[in-house]
């Protein structure tokens, strides 16, 4: 079974973040506005109308045609520009949180699992369906190679050699010792059930024995 791999890290929001450092500010307003409908954030919904606030200062400022108007225009017009540039890249986090690595991974080995199952399930079926082809596709046999079907796992209880055997979840090599006496005795096994009576299992184990088990005669 494959390992999962941590998802790559994500440059989301960088472009985001660069909008007012590109447009001189005077994309700051739309910019915030939009991170404050993402983020549901009346902080961010301040900012961007302070931004749009210095954003029409400057163009009126620089548009007034008096030196003092074009000199607050300029400053507006800076002090927008770098502020708005500084609290987009320090609000990124927030706005673009990472994203939860550790359950992501986990989220795959879930899925994983499942997957492994569900190739149990369908294994075993082929072995009640067709034994002829179950044994041709060595289900339950990870001894023997070549082997290319994909049984999700399965140990077939009837056949693997003991150490095969003791891979099952659950058993000590006592037990296993048990089990080949009793399937040289006596014969194959038909469920996990069985395996325990015969053998005298704990309770306990037959249930994960069940799950990586499969007995073909």
């Amino acid at each position: 079974m494959s390992v999962p791999r941590p998802p790559a890290p994500s440059s989301q929001g960088l472009g985001w973040a660069v909008v007012p450092l590109l447009t001189g500010g005077f994309g700051a307003p739309a910019s915030f506005l939009y991170a404050a409908l993402r983020r549901r954030s009346p902080a961010l919904g301040a900012a961007a109308a302070g931004y749009g606030a210095g954003v029409v200062g400057t163009c009126l400022g620089l548009g007034s045609g008096s030196a003092a108007g074009v000199a607050l225009g300029l400053f507006l017009f800076i002090l927008t520009w770098t502020v708005s540039t500084a609290h987009a890249l320090t609000a990124r986090p927030r706005v673009y949180p990472r994203p939860d690595v550790r359950g992501q991974m986990n989220e795959q080995v879930v899925a994983m699992a499942r997957q492994r199952r569900s190739l149990r399930e369908a294994a075993r079926k082929i072995v009640a369906d067709d034994p002829v082809l179950a044994r041709e596709l060595r289900v339950g046999r990870p001894d023997l190679m070549p082997r290319q079907f994909d049984d999700g796992g399965l140990i077939d209880v009837n056949h693997v050699p003991p150490e095969v055997l003791s891979r099952l979840p659950g058993l000590t090599y006592e037990m296993v010792d048990r089990i080949m006496q009793a399937r040289g005795q006596g014969g194959g096994f038909v469920s996990a059930e069985e395996v325990a009576v015969r053998c005298d299992l704990p309770p306990s184990i037959v249930s994960d024995i069940a799950e990586y088990s499969v007995f073909i005669r």
